[in-house]
């Protein structure tokens, strides 16, 4: 098959998002299919003038800035040589290749991939998390309900899918590389160290991961902590905290991961919460928000500790308790790792590959999809 992912802009760095269609764009390729993923510079999508609030404006004007200066980085991730990466202006017909399907990855996509001529293949939505954080609710809720197929990376999306009144949904679950995001060093043997991804996006929550790890270090001046991501360093983030701008993976896998006995997350919303699954397989124990879609392998009490968002007294309360319990601590991290290692890119790729296959084989291209 020809499949042909379309992307929300140039790659910038580490992203979750970008993470998932690279890899499965990878497995596809080496599956023996066609797979292109185009990369627009400048994204034109709907957006009435109703909703542009102050807020939306300087998002869209700094979008525009960044749209214009930016250049592609994919270094961070290793895709398959045989994808196709294209980088390219706008979405102009012109520049979707004549394929089986092509797939929006991102809410400002979806107007784009409806526009597709016939040529590019039946049409479909891969669905990553609630967007609302970058566009206006009614004009996200309204691409979950547009005729597209759509595949959600998790159960909490699935469920919101149905209360959004979204039909031909399909759920299947994001997954970790094993082969790369490993344990290489016993939690017995790491340093008294918490992991956190960094980002500025206040729907992160780093200002609250901060808050919980500080009040924790008052408890244990010992904790070392290490933040990750790639943005810059922010003038709040303590001095005392070590931090990594875009690290490699094999760094992080080693140095990062490998080298902490727990990760927190602090996220108010992740469709799946790709680090979190990471640090589980790599061995750490997992204190963090209830994000969403991170219960789909952290269990609160079970396989980590989840609290809710937006509290980081609570998150503080769970460093803690695991900082001072060692035998609880292990006990967490083993079933995290047990959990994570549940979900499988080879049999995830395996129900994408069939659904795309499945509807290109039984049903015939319609000339535009309203």
């Amino acid at each position: 098959m020809r499949i042909t992912f379309i992307m929300p802009g140039y790659p910038s760095g580490p992203s979750g998002g970008y993470k998932v269609v690279y890899e499965y764009a990878s497995r596809l390729v080496s599956r023996g299919h066609e797979v292109t993923v185009i990369h627009p510079r400048c994204l034109k999508y709907a957006f009435p003038p109703k909703h542009l609030t102050l807020r939306n404006r300087v998002r869209r004007m700094q979008t525009w800035m960044s749209e214009l200066v930016s250049r592609p980085l994919t270094d961070w991730h290793q895709t398959d040589k045989r994808v196709s990466l294209k980088f390219v202006d706008s979405l102009s017909a012109r520049f979707i290749p004549s394929g089986d399907a092509v797939v929006a990855t991102s809410w400002k996509t979806v107007n784009s991939v409806l526009r597709c001529p016939p040529t590019g293949g039946h049409k479909f939505y891969l669905i990553q998390g609630y967007e609302t954080w970058d566009g206006h609710k009614d004009l996200v809720d309204a691409t979950w309900r547009s005729n597209l197929h759509k595949i959600v990376v998790s159960k909490w999306l699935l469920d919101l899918g149905n209360k959004l009144g979204a039909h031909d949904v399909t759920y299947i679950p994001n997954a970790v590389d094993e082969r790369v995001y490993q344990i290489t060093k016993p939690l017995e043997e790491r340093p008294l160290q918490v992991a956190m991804t960094f980002s500025a996006m206040s729907i992160k929550g780093a200002t609250d991961g901060i808050r919980a790890l500080t009040i924790a270090r008052e408890h244990f001046p010992d904790l070392k902590v290490v933040l990750f991501g790639k943005d810059r360093r922010q003038p709040y983030v303590p001095e005392w905290i070590e931090f990594h701008r875009a690290p490699a993976q094999r760094f992080i896998v080693d140095e990062i991961y490998n080298n902490s006995r727990l990760f927190l997350s602090s996220s108010w919303s992740e469709g799946f919460a790709l680090p979190p699954a990471e640090a589980a397989s790599c061995g750490c124990a997992i204190v963090a928000t209830d994000s969403g879609g991170i219960r789909d392998y952290i269990e609160n009490g079970v396989s980590g500790l989840l609290s809710p968002m937006q509290n980081p007294d609570m998150l503080a309360h769970n460093l803690c308790l695991l900082l001072s319990n060692e035998s609880l601590l292990q006990k967490l991290a083993k079933a995290g790792h047990q959990s994570v290692r549940k979900l499988s890119w080879e049999r995830s790729t395996d129900r994408l590959e069939a659904l795309i296959g499945s509807i290109a084989n039984r049903q015939p291209r319609a000339s535009l999809i309203h």
